[in-house]
């Protein structure tokens, strides 16, 4: 029973602080309520965004790779949706596009999942940095009431209600930041985490070799004259396959076009990319 007792009459001095701190503590309590809701937001997108280990994802991707190349790696790891696993879904679609469609797409994907990230962290920042200041603006107000109430009568116990204002502002504001100030810092090292996640995630996805199985309707000579030229290719050659015509062994990095606007160029022939399959 004194437990409960305890607990009521705490709850009972709170409330009676918060109504006696006036306008200044309803302010801080609403962007503290808001600083919260952003915070426990983030923090959950952050832990949405990292449910699936780099590694992991590397497994499946160099497994979905030896079974079915970079279009079973892509489907593999599609489900995800997290920053990791776009980035790596744009450094698959090598050979499909050039080394520099693929590094701008990556570009922008970075560009959008940061944007995703450091959403309302300004804000947060802003709340924590503020609220200790309007504290000390309820602060000053509860000491000139001190001050204005001496002038009127000189009675020293007046000066208990402005006081009372005063420190009750000060609680509410050091509180505000108190409360958010670890939230932030654990939200910007999970943020961090991230990042350092994506720059390996880049530098694990940065194939040296390739190999892929093209089918041609026709033209196959001028076609593979056209392949051999273009830089990033090491070798073509003619293959029977029941799917593909032509299989092409390249250097991903070096590669100024994609395979299938490399063939356009020379020829109108129908083509199709059967298998694509990345080394490291």
């Amino acid at each position: 029973m004194d437990i409960i007792g305890t607990i009521f009459s705490t709850g009972n001095d709170f409330i009676t602080m918060f109504q006696s701190g006036g306008a200044i503590v309803y302010l801080l309590t609403i962007i503290g309520l808001y600083g919260l809701f952003l915070a426990i937001e983030k923090i959950l997108y952050l832990r949405r965004a990292s449910k699936v280990d780099l590694s992991e994802i590397m497994i499946i991707v160099n497994e979905s790779m030896a079974h079915g190349g970079s279009l079973e790696a892509l489907r593999a790891i599609g489900n995800f949706k997290t920053p990791i696993s776009r980035i790596i879904s744009e450094a698959l679609k090598i050979g499909y596009r050039s080394k520099s469609e693929v590094e701008d797409n990556m570009e922008q994907v970075f560009i959008v999942e940061m944007g995703k990230m450091m959403k309302g962290l300004s804000t947060l920042q802003t709340i924590i940095e503020v609220s200790p200041l309007i504290g000390l603006i309820g602060t000053v107000i509860g000491m000139w009431y001190t001050f204005k109430d001496l002038g009127v009568n000189s009675d020293i116990t007046l000066m208990s209600n402005g006081i009372y204002i005063a420190i009750i502002t000060t609680i509410f504001g050091l509180a505000v930041a108190i409360i958010l100030l670890p939230l932030y810092t654990h939200i910007k090292s999970m943020i961090e985490i991230q990042l350092d996640n994506i720059e390996i995630a880049k530098k694990m996805s940065n194939w040296r070799n390739a190999e892929m199985k093209v089918w041609i309707e026709k033209d196959i000579d001028e076609v593979i004259e056209a392949l051999q030229e273009s830089p990033g290719i090491i070798q073509v050659k003619q293959i029977k396959d029941e799917q593909a015509n032509l299989k092409i062994y390249l250097k991903p990095n070096m590669l100024e076009k994609g395979i299938k606007t490399i063939i356009r160029e020379k020829s109108d022939t129908q083509n199709r990319i059967v298998e694509s399959k990345l080394k490291q």
